[in-house]
């Protein structure tokens, strides 16, 4: 094998994951359902990136069972604040990295009002 075919990554249509527990997923239509949208409004999330879902071999959405929260959060912010898809990919993100700084901070057991601020 010469060095360029191993640094070549497979194609994402390539890799398959196998599961080692199974985990429920939830059709386009219970998410909808769930989360109040149409099922059309969820299919232009998916596809805007701001959800997640996987496609079956026929081509059907499946999402994970934390979907429904992650639309109603979104739906909270087109709705409070005037932002386009893109500023809430962007909020989106941000939310999930302080989610993960503030869950190091429990860990290491520091309080934010300790720490200095230089």
């Amino acid at each position: 094998m010469t060095p360029d075919q191993r640094q070549r990554r497979p194609d994402k249509a390539t890799v398959r994951v196998y599961e080692l527990v199974p985990v429920r997923r939830l059709s386009l239509e219970s998410v909808a359902r769930v989360s109040g949208l149409h099922p059309e409004m969820v299919r232009r999330l998916v596809t805007l990136g701001l959800v997640d879902a996987t496609r079956d071999p026929a081509g059907r959405l499946w999402f994970d069972p934390s979907a429904p929260r992650t639309l109603a959060r979104i739906q909270r912010l087109r709705a409070g604040l005037p932002l386009n898809y893109a500023s809430i990919g962007l909020v989106l993100d941000l939310l999930d990295r302080i989610s993960l700084l503030e869950a190091a901070l429990r860990r290491t057991g520091a309080r934010s009002d300790d720490l200095p601020w230089t």
